[in-house]
């Protein structure tokens, strides 16, 4: 099994209300997060944001607006998952994107990634995610929305 590469993406979900879509690790219990996944060889940050949202949540990210928020953050990688990297390979750098959602659906959640989901108000899905970064980017949230605004695209299928 190839090594993942210790670059990844998080997706912020959230709708016009700022009502945020958080999902429950099935690897570790109690562990909320927003969609974050590592990118495969080759891959853009922009591909892995739209491929992972895909696979976590069902929904197609190219109908609706995927923000680049130009943020990239550097954390140690989890002991827990280190095992997934080369040897030697402690440190991640994350991508962040936001996807703005005209309303709250249902995701279809990937099979042995995640057991459970929610939507929560912004504040309330910052305290509620176990990762600092996520929930620096959830509360980064609301300054987000006014640079970017909220402009939906033609409604798709979420």
């Amino acid at each position: 099994m190839p090594y993942k590469q210790p670059v990844s993406v998080l997706v912020v979900i959230y709708t016009p209300q700022l009502e945020v879509l958080i999902i429950e690790r099935a690897d570790y219990k109690d562990a909320w997060q927003s969609v974050t996944g590592s990118l495969e060889q080759g891959e853009t940050p922009r591909a892995a944001a739209l491929r992972e949202v895909q696979e976590e949540t069902g929904i197609d990210a190219s109908q609706f607006e995927l923000q680049d928020w130009q943020i990239e953050n550097q954390w140690e990688i989890y002991e827990r998952w280190r095992h997934r990297y080369a040897p030697g390979v402690t440190e991640n750098t994350e991508h962040v994107f936001g996807l703005l959602v005209p309303r709250r659906f249902e995701p279809e959640l990937a099979p042995g990634e995640h057991v459970n989901w929610v939507w929560r108000e912004w504040q309330t899905a910052a305290e509620a995610v176990f990762s600092p970064s996520n929930a620096e980017a959830l509360r980064m949230l609301p300054d987000m929305v006014a640079r970017f605004g909220v402009h939906l695209q033609a409604e798709g299928n979420a």
